[in-house]
């Protein structure tokens, strides 16, 4: 099924549930550890909280708007504040949006469309792991 060894850490952000659970699985399966919270604030607070215990996430993927808080074209920067070396990868559904289009501009390393995909993930991270 998936691959066995374990490749790395990656935080998600998504204000749904149920795309936080799905990338978690999918995460797994191509041998990642994954870690869902639901806003910027809580992206930021988490990934210091781990940066402080000594561990690090290998990437960050944060959805680009999440409604009533903080989402990652505002959070991308505060995590880069902390780790200037952070790989944060953007995520939307709206693929023509200027932050999807031009995410360098914005800070992030790469955009991940959504929905997500399996193939795309994987050539994203062995190409930001080199």
């Amino acid at each position: 099924m998936g691959d066995e060894e374990k490749k790395g850490r990656i935080l998600i952000m998504d204000d749904e549930d149920m795309v936080g659970e799905i990338a978690i699985h999918l995460f797994k399966y191509i041998g990642y550890d994954a870690v869902h919270v639901k806003d910027g604030e809580e992206a930021v607070r988490k990934y210091v909280e781990q940066q402080n215990q000594g561990e690090r996430f290998d990437f960050v993927i944060m959805d680009l708007s999440v409604p009533g808080g903080m989402g990652g074209k505002e959070a991308v920067g505060e995590i880069l504040a902390v780790d200037q070396h952070a790989k944060v990868l953007v995520s939307s559904g709206y693929s023509t949006d200027p932050v999807m289009t031009n995410f360098d501009e914005y800070g992030f390393v790469g955009a991940v469309p959504k929905p997500f995909d399996l193939m795309t993930i994987r050539k994203t991270f062995e190409s930001l792991s080199q």
